[in-house]
């Protein structure tokens, strides 16, 4: 029997360069899917190779930033598949609008706010009625290791990922009565979302020169067999912690 067999995942992000990956993992161990982006042709894209291959998927075109977009890719999970299990939130706005401390603006920390930490609250809350009914819930937020170790010219970035932190931790709290468990990683793989601000360029060079592994991480092979364990039966202990996949490159405490 294969990990997810019967459970419902959401999928935000899902047309990026982790959110595609995570997807074809989930359905390859037998989740059904909704799957989440604002570029609607590429989310399309992803469930139909999905679909092809013998997998349950269905695209929504969601701007994470509007709530109304958000309860219709949550509608669309009961409506096709009766139930959700598994809210995967990897969507991130304003990826490249990074910015220096001195620099950001109100607009550039509200956008990676709103379509990060809040987006990811109303996904979470829209979700825990469905989750509470069957007893079961497994919640992954994204978070970074930029957030925790502080890496200059990502400041709104940061910012909005330690909110997820805080959110993640406070979900674990309240909702593990209800056999929900709340977990957020912080990955380090080579995506596209690297290359669009020069900070993330740069940062991307200096991670796989002085990874230990000799390489950066892919989010298929390295990434994704830790959250298809995240949103299993066997993560149900592993609950408000902060998990680097990283290849040894951030030893935190």
């Amino acid at each position: 029997m294969t990990q997810l067999e019967g459970r419902v995942a959401i999928i935000t992000g899902a047309a990026g360069g982790i959110g595609s990956a995570v997807a074809r993992r989930y359905s390859e161990e037998g989740a059904r899917l909704v799957l989440a982006d604002i570029v609607g042709d590429r989310v399309e894209a992803v469930a139909e190779t999905i679909t092809e291959a013998g997998g349950t998927a269905v695209a929504v075109t969601c701007d994470v930033a509007k709530e109304v977009d958000i309860d219709k890719v949550v509608q669309t999970a009961v409506e096709n598949y009766g139930q959700i299990d598994i809210m995967a939130n990897i969507a991130q706005g304003a990826m490249g609008d990074m910015a220096y401390l001195d620099e950001t603006t109100i607009d550039q920390a509200t956008t990676n706010f709103v379509t990060g930490p809040l987006q990811s609250m109303l996904f979470m809350q829209k979700c825990l009625p469905h989750m509470k009914e069957r007893g079961y819930g497994r919640i992954i937020n994204t978070a970074s290791h930029s957030a925790v170790m502080g890496a200059p010219g990502f400041a709104p970035y940061e910012m909005a990922k330690g909110a997820i932190m805080a959110l993640t931790r406070n979900a674990s709290q309240e909702w593990a009565k209800y056999g929900i468990v709340a977990n957020t990683f912080m990955p380090v793989v080579r995506t596209p979302a690297y290359d669009l601000s020069e900070q993330g360029r740069a940062a991307a060079e200096s991670m796989a020169a002085n990874n230990p592994t000799g390489r950066f991480g892919t989010p298929y092979e390295d990434l994704t067999p830790v959250l298809v364990f995240l949103a299993s039966e066997g993560a149900g202990y592993v609950n408000g912690q902060l998990i680097g996949v990283d290849g040894g490159g951030f030893l935190i405490a």
